[in-house]
């Protein structure tokens, strides 16, 4: 890949209201990210708005403020982007990281639980790192109180991964920053967000998919019901990745998440060895390093009036599933990735979890 290319790529990703849906349907239709960029302004135009992208100053500003910061880029399609996260739909393009980028070509397992969590449920999230580092496995977690911070500090000597909702240069929480230093310089600290970028609600449920993405299984160590916990064990399985979970006493609302998860089939955990077992040997399938697969189908550039109606016709502000639209219009999926494309491209249209759209 090109410098020119790489720089390209930073700026389609950095382009408002492009994410890594529209992201890998762009790559897929254009080929490179530089024809991509020249082609936003007219896909947006006949979404019926106007595209914009990413001004390349800015870009090469931020590539520069990360190297001056001892970090890194991965792009998708480089040799050492996580192999396992490239499986995630919607994996990010870029990730910005700091520290051995080889923690996480190893058999990873995320560890994630509550923020307040008790004395207990903390000291068995950091054993249960320890035996995991013992056994060869990297921790990977969200550097949050609570859990997070109890499965980075029981294996940042072993091998840990710190995935953060801010900028590489951001520390959260601010009691953490001595061990987001210490993950960085002896572990892998990953983010997807430009230095300086603060943490914003919205961008903890991304974080997670990361979380989920990078580790062959998730381990919730204690979670109340409706938690990010359970977001990132959720994506964990539809990522067809093991999920697991510690049992608790039903009179603590902090187990009841995960209590759960096991009755709907989770995993039931004790100890490390019950972990390893349940990851087992990785799955050759699931590796495919260094290759680039845009998984969407290459949109297609012919739509009439009267076809960009009718699919238009069948969204609304509910999230809709996407192959629910292409069967109802009986049109090409090619055709129906097309208008949602130059929909999105113009500010009129949301992605959701699961495949899933609404207009705005």
């Amino acid at each position: 890949m090109s410098e020119q290319e790489r720089l390209d790529r930073l700026r389609l990703i950095r382009s408002p209201r492009i994410g890594p849906v529209s992201f890998r349907q762009l790559m897929a239709r254009f080929g490179t990210a530089g024809e991509a960029l020249r082609a936003v302004p007219d896909l947006a135009a006949r979404g019926g708005g106007k595209g914009q992208v990413a001004d390349a100053r800015a870009v090469e500003a931020e590539i520069a403020r990360s190297r001056s910061l001892g970090a890194r880029y991965l792009l998708m399609g480089d040799a050492d982007y996580p192999f396992l996260l490239d499986q995630m739909e919607g994996a990010p393009p870029a990730l910005i990281v700091k520290g051995d980028v080889a923690l996480a070509a190893r058999s990873c397992v995320a560890i994630v639980g509550a923020r307040n969590a008790s004395a207990a449920a903390c000291r068995f999230a950091r054993t249960l790192a320890q035996e995991l580092g013992q056994a060869g496995a990297v921790v990977v977690s969200g550097l949050a109180r609570g859990i997070d911070t109890a499965a980075h500090q029981g294996s940042v000597a072993s091998g840990t991964i710190g995935v953060i909702a801010c900028g590489i240069d951001v520390v959260f929480p601010p009691e953490n920053a001595e061990l987001q230093d210490q993950v960085a310089r002896d572990g892998l600290l990953v983010t997807e967000h430009p230095p300086g970028t603060q943490p914003l609600a919205r961008h903890f449920p991304a974080r997670n998919r990361i979380i989920a993405g990078l580790a062959a299984g998730t381990v919730v160590v204690e979670a109340a019901p409706k938690s990010g916990s359970l977001i990132t064990a959720r994506l964990a399985g539809e990522a067809g990745r093991e999920v697991m979970a510690v049992p608790g006493s039903p009179l603590d609302p902090r187990a009841q998440g995960c209590n759960q998860l096991i009755r709907e089939g989770a995993i039931l955990i004790q100890n490390g060895g019950d972990v390893m077992e349940a990851i087992g040997s990785l799955d050759a399938r699931m590796v495919r390093q260094g290759r680039m697969d845009f998984l969407a189908e290459p949109a297609g550039t012919d739509v009439t009036e009267q076809e960009r109606a009718a699919i238009i016709a069948l969204l609304g502000p509910a999230p809709a599933p996407v192959d629910e639209v292409m069967r109802l219009c009986g049109l090409a999926p090619s055709l129906v990735q097309t208008v949602l494309l130059e929909l999105e491209l113009a500010g009129r249209l949301d992605r959701h979890a699961g495949s899933r759209v609404s207009l705005r």
